[in-house]
């Protein structure tokens, strides 16, 4: 007994923070894989546009 509270105890909120630790490492991951996603899709849309407006130009 540490302090008047069992061992177990201590590793109990020893491990809620390892998880809320690894919880924001997985959301951080998660949102740059979000990011690169979106900006991908964004090119290609962009090319689109590119490539509809040269054939628009060249039709007239």
């Amino acid at each position: 007994m540490v302090l008047g509270l069992p061992v177990w105890v201590f590793m109990c909120i020893l491990l809620i923070f390892v998880s809320g630790y690894m919880a924001y490492r997985a959301m951080k991951a998660e949102r740059k894989i979000e990011q690169q996603f979106i900006e991908r899709e964004g090119r290609v849309y962009i090319s689109r546009m590119e490539e509809e407006k040269d054939r628009r130009h060249r039709a007239n």
